[in-house]
Formats: structure tokens, sequence, C-alpha cells
């Protein structure tokens, strides 16, 4: 396994380099750029800019160039670790994304160790009390969780505390804390209002994980190794946890490739409904504006996390399931 993991790590500058090239054609694919929909918003408030003013514009920010000698620029000053500024904001890039990224980091490894907690528990539950009240509670609940839009139970949510309780629940910081330095203050003010986004994002995955586990549960409670097993006097429990629940996972830890990204950007309607300071609605911004350094450079991240979360769940894969090998032996 070793050997599967630290050739996997020497693909990753191959694979960055092709994620770069992939980011700078996606946030290129729309028509125009930055300054077109900066013109734009110009128009539409009532104000213009003559053509000397938009050539000089298109010099400075570089968009007078061809794509593949920005696209170049660009990577160089990535290598660099320079992320450029961004068009929109006018500051560096670095600046923007560290505002946001400790916090985004903090609710999308929230949401992750929420959803798991909670789903495989009831999981478990539910396939060894297939159909117990316990089993049709929790599958009316996964229901509900699967169908209710996270952006709804976000709103139906802010209403209610505001109309019955008069609290304001939207955003990470009560509006003292908001441009405050980080202090012991400021950190308890975030884990006060941390948890309901966690909990609002957590549970469409919750009820979707809940699901495939008492599902492929179920499958590993009825072979016939499980039969043996109790003939030779094992505990149900013991037996459960030791080697149905391991391989009932896999399918669960399979998706940590793609769920990761997913959860770490935010949900970006739920983010921008409950005014979340993270890395979503910043992204949404940045690709309305055509912001192409700023959305390339988040969308790089996504990328990077996607390829982590495969490399993660490889590996868990490997120590859950004897039966898998990553290398062909002969």
């Amino acid at each position: 396994m070793l050997q599967y993991i630290i050739k996997r790590l020497l693909l990753l500058p191959l694979l960055l380099f092709i994620f770069t090239i992939i980011a700078f054609i996606l946030i290129q694919a729309p028509p125009g750029d930055f300054l077109t929909s900066y013109i734009a918003e110009l128009a539409a408030s009532g104000s213009s800019m003559d053509r000397a003013q938009i050539d000089a514009l298109r010099t400075l920010y570089g968009l007078d160039q061809p794509m593949v000698i920005q696209y170049f620029k660009w990577l160089g000053r990535l290598l660099t670790g320079d992320l450029g500024v961004s068009l929109d904001w006018q500051r560096p890039i670095s600046e923007l994304i560290g505002d946001r990224l400790t916090l985004t980091l903090l609710l999308g490894g929230g949401t992750f160790i929420f959803t798991w907690l909670i789903a495989i528990p009831i999981g478990i539950l539910s396939a060894t009390r297939k159909y117990s009240f316990f089993d049709y509670f929790f599958t009316v609940f996964n229901y509900i969780g699967v169908a209710t839009p996270t952006f709804m139970t976000a709103l139906v949510l802010m209403w209610i505390s505001f109309k019955y309780y008069g609290i304001n629940i939207s955003g990470l910081f009560s509006a003292e804390y908001v441009d405050a330095p980080w202090s012991l203050a400021r950190t308890l003010d975030l884990l006060k209002h941390l948890w309901l986004p966690i909990v609002i994002l957590g549970m469409d995955g919750t009820a979707r994980l809940a699901r495939v586990m008492r599902a492929n549960l179920l499958d590993e409670l009825n072979k016939p190794y499980m039969e043996m097993a109790r003939a030779k006097g094992m505990s149900e429990w013991r037996l459960v946890m030791k080697y149905p629940v391991r391989l009932a996972l896999n399918p669960l830890v399979s998706t940590i490739g793609w769920y990761l990204p997913l959860i770490f950007s935010g949900s970006v309607i739920v983010a921008t409904v409950m005014n979340l300071p993270t890395i979503g609605p910043m992204l949404l911004r940045a690709l309305i504006s055509q912001d192409m350094y700023l959305a390339g450079t988040i969308i790089l991240i996504y990328m990077v996390l996607a390829v982590i979360g495969t490399l993660i769940s490889d590996i868990l894969l490997v120590w859950l399931d004897p039966r898998i090998r990553m290398e062909k032996t002969g």
C-alpha cells in the first residue's frame, strides 16, 4: 500500500498541471471577460467609458493578450506562490481567500464529521432492527432529509427564529464580532453560530449515507460467513461490528473523493441565503463578474480537494477491506 500512496503522490504535480488548464478553460468559456461585465454594469447604472479608457484597462489587466499567454502568466505566478489580484475586489487573492478559508475549513470539517457520526449509527440501527419502529422512523426521517432542499430548511429556520424568538441566525458571527480580531470571545461566538449551518448542510448527506449504510449492511448480514460465525457462538453485536459494518462502509468511503469538495464549497445557495462568509459565495460572485484569476484559484482548490479525497478513500478502502488489492500480484 505504501508504494501505491507514493505513486499517487508522484502523480500530483501532473494532475495539478492538468487541473490548472481545465480551470482556466472553464473560466474563459463564457463570452466576454471581466471588463465586458464591468462596462455592462456601468451602462446599467447610467455611466459609460470611452474607448481609450477601455483599451487602457484591457492592457492593465492583460486582457488584450491571447488566452494561452494569459494562462502561462497565471501559471507562472502560481508556481511562485503568487495567486494574483482579484479584478473585481482589487485585492490580492491570497488575502481574500485567506479571510474565508479558515471559516470554510471549520464549516466543511464540522459538516463532514457530523454527517458520518449521525449517518453510520442510524444505518447500523436501521439494518439490525429491520422493520422495527426505529427503522420506520429513520426511514421517514431520511426521506424528508433527501427530499427537502437545504436552502429551504435554512429559510424556514431563519424565519422561525426571527419571528418567534427575535433571533437573527444568519452569518457566523454576531454584529460586534464580524470585523473584530480573533480572540477567545470571538471564537466562542463563532461556535455558537457554527452548529446550525453544520446541521443544515449535513441533513441531506446524513440521510443519503444512512440509507446506503442500511442497504449494504442488510446485504452483508445475510451472507454465509455470518451464519457460520453465529454457529461458533460469537455475540451478535461483536460479530456485526467486526465484519459486516467494515464491509458496508466501502461505498460510503468511496464517496469521499467527490463529497469532500462538495461539503467544503459550503453549498453555495445555503451560504448565500445564510450570509455565510465562506468561499462558496465568493466563487459565485467571481463567476458572475468573470473575475478569472479569483474564480480559477477557487476552482483549483476544489479540484485539489477532490484529489485528496480520492486518495483518502483509496487508503481507507484498503484498510477496511483486505480483499481490495491496489497492486497486481504475479
